[in-house]
């Protein structure tokens, strides 16, 4: 298909989406009539004023939500919307007092109410408490709460559906979660983690019939839940509740299906529910790339990991996979135990191939070297890990982590790649084969004893950690390199054995004495103590014996690396409501001794480096917030970098380390800025981020006349790196239970290298930016429609070889569509356009991208049936460009293409005795806007 049908097509299904789009718009706002509603609340004992109340309308049929909003710091609230209706019931609530009931005639259009009193809520009767209504936003000191049943979403939604409705949350293709612009990088269960560090799991499986509500926080660490210390970190973690009456029970899904080319994905989920004790269990087998664990009424089958394009490769090659894993929660005694514990086992099989067209830029010349390789690669992990924790009293708890990573992998690799002039001219050409086996085992053990003393937040910690780390690498490596200048052909059969054995021992000791109101000291130490040993022994083919016995003592090297690295930090921290601040300083002393045993060479270095925080949080209201935060750290040369041997695994790169370098020194300044706003569910977001680095170690590249490369390294001051970003997201009013809402986005990077090539020094700097638009127009229970425009402008300037540019744009367009009609039938589609700018003649530099669905839903909507479309057009690329510091390169790679698959997944659970059907929430159940 040319380029030219390709973006006609998608012109013709954006032009009438628009239009479709237009005259859904127009038609549900005929007969809407706006309303603004003011007032102020405040309490009716002494006319405080409630900052963060809940300000919601609701018809007076059947208690549908129309529009909601939240009071200011002043107790201040104007609520906006749209109704045909023209009376409506307004709701004032706020946590600890009785809500407020009042009707109200929109036909007015402004209607002020004046000022509100709320009365306290301790006197209430149960029966009053029931019936009360739940506002769908609370906004707490510390939390973000929201009512799951107050968003409407589609039968059979799970967690992530329902956080794609709520205001300030957004939710990427790929699953990533961001609310009010932050980072969510946990979601817990009632408090409690699933599956290990994985939030797509639960936002993916859980079902939204048990959840309750919906918890935005702080992410901490165990530490500082228990300690009540502040969150250092700027991220947010989600808490979901789960019904009390669903607290009881079990909910299980399994999907199969099969398709053409043989493709197929078999999948299942249960989760047992017992007051405080869970038991997860899941598995899955597929050949489709997908993670195998989402249950998306649409587009599961489709394995949103291989829906649409990364843009930086990591969908290429055809995965087959297998997944087992089970997570184990509970508590005994009220809470004095508490245990958490899983276990996966993931195995893959991946199959790749790709063509590389690499320009290498040299400070008189550059040089081109084209790259075919192919790849199979089976691996098998087991991951095991738990969390004890034994709370002696209320003041005392001892932790025990263990963890366990087993992994073994089998690998064939076929490569063949030449090196030419500018002008065409062949200088040498490498073809390599290597067959590896690798087992890695880690272990791990953590314990740590807390200690708080007094009621301030003082505490001690004492924390010590072993890690254990073995690994056995045998590799069959052959190449053959030619050159054509002298004829000479080199050859390497070889075998490699490495053997390689990492043994840490930490320990932490943490101290914070309340010094006044607010205000901590913190001292901390910590040692850590490193011994590594590496023996790689290569056997050269011995044709005479025909097997790998003759042993090669200049590319055989045995080494051992022992280190001690001490680290004391002092600082002042304040805490209140308002404000965080404080700073830490502290010395990282270093000692690295490193024995050569095969070259009988012994070499040390000792580092001392000074480092130092300091960060600032301001909390204007409980949406609106600035962070800055600045930190050094310093980076200890590798081994690799640090040892003078030559490393020849690659003919074309030989390796040799600097036993002079010092270690790398980074200094980052970041600042954030986010405001929320509750009444026009509408917010933006701002970030910076610059990160000086000195003493970097890079590579200094020598090439010869015959483009062999000899890297070694050295310290460079001057490299750096920044980025920028700002976001805009807003939520319309419309009438009903439509939903539209927009995001705005613009990002940009800057990353500053500097390098050595054939003895010239020289400095590329790289820029990219990116603005992005998308936006969302949703009729529960009827349609969604998702465009989505965004642009990648990269240019990289470089100072070698005569100062030249490379800029280039990659442009990607996307449309979701999501038809839930006729009654229990799911009809979507998917439409992704990729053009790569500047990329090699040689590759396809556009790719439509269509992916269709069909579903349909009976027995009292458990069982779904479903034919899925990948690749409609059979148009699924994986081509980009890369630039770096002294190289440009095209790169195309295997990638899954078109293929049909029909499905069936079975839904079952039980709450509390009674059957789980699926909660359709009708008779009475109230659904709110985003």
């Amino acid at each position: 298909m040319s380029n030219l049908k390709k973006t006609n097509i998608l012109k013709f299904i954006y032009q009438l989406t628009f239009v479709c789009l237009f005259n859904l718009l127009f038609l549900n706002n005929l007969s809407a009539q706006s309303f603004e509603i003011k007032g102020r609340v405040v309490d009716s004992i002494q006319d405080f004023e409630l900052a963060n109340a809940t300000i919601f309308a609701e018809t007076q049929s059947d208690s549908t939500l129309i529009s909601y909003t939240v009071t200011d710091q002043k107790g201040e609230f104007v609520l906006t919307g749209k109704t045909k209706e023209e009376k409506i019931n307004l709701v004032v609530s706020y946590t600890s007092f009785s809500n407020h009931y009042q009707e109200i005639d929109v036909s007015e259009k402004i209607i002020d109410v004046g000022t509100i009193r709320l009365q306290e809520a301790t006197e209430l009767l149960d029966d009053v408490l029931v019936k009360t209504r739940v506002a769908p936003v609370v906004l707490k000191t510390d939390t973000l709460e929201f009512n799951s049943k107050s968003f409407r979403t589609r039968e059979n939604a799970n967690l992530e559906d329902v956080l794609k409705q709520l205001p300030g949350v957004e939710v990427d293709a790929q699953g990533n979660i961001k609310v009010n612009g932050q980072d969510v990088s946990r979601v817990l269960i009632n408090g409690k983690e699933f599956f290990g560090d994985d939030p797509k799991i639960a936002t993916k499986n859980l079902p939204k019939e048990i959840i309750d509500k919906i918890q935005v926080v702080d992410t901490k660490t165990r530490e500082e839940q228990f300690t009540g210390k502040e969150a250092e970190s700027e991220d947010k973690t989600i808490n979901i509740t789960i019904e009390e009456d669903k607290n009881k029970g079990f909910f299980s899904r399994a999907s199969a299906g099969h398709g053409t080319n043989d493709r197929y994905d078999v999948s299942g989920i249960a989760n047992y529910f017992e007051n405080e004790k869970r038991i997860s269990v899941l598995a899955s087998t597929n050949n489709i790339n997908s993670s195998g664990f989402s249950f998306d009424e649409v587009f599961d089958a489709l394995g949103r990991s291989a829906f649409g394009l990364d843009l930086e490769g990591g969908n290429s090659g055809i995965t087959t996979s297998r997944n087992v894993g089970g997570n184990y929660v509970d508590e005994w005694e009220d809470g004095k135990y508490d245990l958490v514990a899983d276990y996966f086992f993931g195995g893959t099989d991946t199959e790749n191939r790709s063509s590389v067209i690499r320009e290498n830029i040299l400070p008189d010349r550059s040089f081109f070297t084209n790259t075919e390789t192919d790849s199979r690669v089976r691996n098998d992990s087991h991951r095991a890990s738990a969390r004890l924790e034994i709370n002696l009293d209320s003041m005392t708890r001892i932790t025990y982590e263990p963890r366990v990573n087993i992994n073994i992998s089998e690998s064939l690799n076929n490569s063949f790649s030449e090196n030419a002039e500018a002008n065409g001219d062949l200088i040498n050409t490498v073809e390599t084969s290597n067959v590896q086996d690798n087992i890695r085992s880690d272990f791990q053990n953590r314990l740590s004893l807390t200690r708080k003393f007094g009621d301030k937040g003082s505490y001690v910690t004492a924390r010590i950690n072993a890690q254990n780390n073995r690994q056995d690498n045998e590799n069959i490596f052959f190449s053959e390199r030619t050159i054509f200048n002298t004829n000479e052909v080199d050859l390497q059969d070889q075998l490699i054995d490495v053997q390689a054995n990492d043994d840490q021992y930490s320990t932490r000791l943490s101290y914070r004495q309340n010094l006044k109101e607010n205000l901590f000291l913190d001292m901390r130490y910590d040692l850590e103590l490193r011994r590594y040993e590496n023996r790689r022994n290569v056997f050269d083919f011995d044709a005479t014996t025909s097997n790998y016995s003759d042993f090669n003592e200049n590319l055989s090297n045995e080494f051992k690396a022992t280190s001690n690295i001490h680290t004391p930090t002092v600082g002042l921290r304040y805490e209140s409501e308002k404000i965080r601040t404080g700073g830490r300083i502290g010395l990282l002393n270093a000692n690295l001794n490193t024995d050569n045993l095969t070259q009988n060479l012994s070499f040390d270095n000792s580092f001392n480096a000074f480092s130092a925080n300091a960060f600032l949080y301001y909390k204007f209201t409980r949406s609106k917030s600035l962070w800055f935060n600045y930190r050094n750290n310093a980076n200890i040369p590798s081994v690799q970098q640090l040892q003078p041997v030559e490393i020849v695994t690659n003919p074309a790169n030989i390796i040799v380390g600097n036993p002079d370098l010092s270690p790398s020194f980074n200094q980052t300044f970041r600042l954030s800025f986010r405001n929320y706003d509750f009444k026009t569910r509408s917010g933006y977001n701002l970030f910076a981020s610059v990160t000086h680095i000195s003493d970097q170690v890079v590579p200094v590249l020598f090439t010869n006349e015959d483009l062999v490369r000899t890297t070694t390294y050295t310290n460079v001051n001057g490299a750096m790196r920044g980025n920028v970003y700002a976001g805009y997201n807003n939520t319309l009013d419309t009438e009903g239970d439509d939903v539209m809402r927009y995001n705005i986005g613009l990002s940009g990077n800057f990353n500053r290298n500097i390098g050595f090539s054939n003895e010239v020094k020289f400095t590329s700097d790289i820029y990219t930016v990116s603005p992005s638009v998308s936006f969302t127009y949703e009729r529960p229970d009827v349609f969604q429609i998702n465009p989505k425009v965004q642009l990648n402008y990269n240019n990289t300037a470089y100072d070698i070889f005569s100062n030249r540019n490379e800029d280039f744009t990659n442009t990607e367009l996307g449309l979701q569509s999501t038809l839930f009609w006729p009654k229990n039938f799911t009809f979507g589609n998917d439409l992704s356009y990729y053009r790569f700018g500047n990329v090699s003649d040689a590759f396809d530099s556009t790719s439509l991208m269509w992916n269709m669905s069909l579903g349909y839903q009976f027995l009292d909507d458990r069982a779904t049936l479903k034919l899925i479309v990948y690749d409609l057009l059979k148009q699924n690329i994986a081509t980009r460009r890369v630039t770096g510091e002294d190289f440009i390169q095209d790169v195309n790679q295997l990638i899954l293409q078109r293929y049909a698959m029909l499905s069936f997944t079975y839904k079952f659970s039980r709450f509390g005795g009674m059957d789980g059907a699926p909660n359709t929430n009708k008779g009475g159940g109230r659904y709110y806007r985003r």
